[in-house]
């Protein structure tokens, strides 16, 4: 019999079949044994969950009867996960693929290390495959700003050290057990996004150490549910959920400076977008 852990990979889909048929292919060339995919279905009408059945029957499906976004549908994934006895948990964007041995590397950085509460890979974007997308992360609360650390550049190997990182991307993290009992699911009162940060600082606050890890690696297609990886919708949602955030955390004092960077720099977003848009 194994000895390695049961570890429950949960996607969430919502009218994305083409994207999570195409991530549920990547996650059979997976190495690690013990391992089970759960898709969790935000209540999806374009036919999503017949066509995994039929592709992919070794595949667990949990309906729901509505959209519970992100964070709702990733809880109901890992509250599930755990009643059927994981001891880890990966969250894993639907619009993703994935190579063979991002999932022992995650597992065996977890394990290398003391005090680990989650893990995250390297990820690429989709569409340029050797573009960086993410390398770790990083939080200025007196900026109010988060950041993907290495984006847009070309892995060159200069972000090829295991290390511990300022967040886990809920695009693709991996953590156990004894973290959620300890600081329990994601925050559903984000509207949508930030949820990750917000999960890392409670894990940080509690003593885990956040770690990137390289030799893991994950090709996103970014923001396919969202509109596109300038919506915007994701420019609004990703402003309302960050500055909750930086509310919830920030010190007194960084309330002297990040209200007022936060809308500078998510105004330069939406600027850009308007530009594009009107330049089209």
């Amino acid at each position: 019999m194994s000895t390695e852990p049961l570890v429950w990979i949960v996607l969430v889909n919502w009218n994305g079949g083409d994207v999570t048929l195409d991530c549920l292919a990547s996650l059979r060339a997976v190495t690690y044994g013990r391992r089970q995919i759960l898709v969790v279905d935000n209540a999806s009408t374009d036919g999503s969950v017949s066509a995994i059945h039929a592709q992919y029957p070794e595949v667990a499906v949990l309906s729901l009867p509505e959209n519970r976004r992100f964070a709702g549908g990733n809880n109901a994934g890992i509250r599930h996960a755990l009643d059927q006895g994981a001891e880890f948990i990966v969250l894993l964007n639907n619009d993703t693929t994935v190579d063979g041995t991002f999932l022992s590397r995650l597992m065996g950085a977890f394990h290398s290390h003391p005090n680990v509460g989650m893990v995250a890979p390297k990820i690429y974007y989709h569409d340029q495959p050797a573009t960086l997308w993410y390398a770790g992360g990083h939080i200025s609360f007196w900026t109010g700003t988060m950041r993907h650390i290495g984006i847009r550049e070309q892995d060159h190997g200069q972000y090829d050290v295991t290390c511990d990182t300022g967040y886990a991307t809920g695009c693709c993290l991996l953590t156990s057990r004894e973290v959620l009992d300890r600081i329990g699911l994601l925050d559903e009162s984000y509207s949508m996004y930030t949820e990750d940060a917000d999960w890392s600082v409670r894990a940080q606050r509690a003593g885990y150490r956040i770690l990137y890890e390289p030799g893991a690696k994950v090709w996103h297609k970014l923001s396919v549910s969202a509109g596109g990886h300038l919506s915007r919708f994701k420019l609004t949602h990703k402003f309302m959920s960050g500055f909750r955030f930086f509310a919830r955390y920030a010190s007194w004092y960084h309330w002297l400076t990040f209200p007022w960077l936060s809308i500078l720099v998510n105004g330069q977003s939406a600027l850009w977008y308007i530009f594009r848009r009107t330049t089209r």
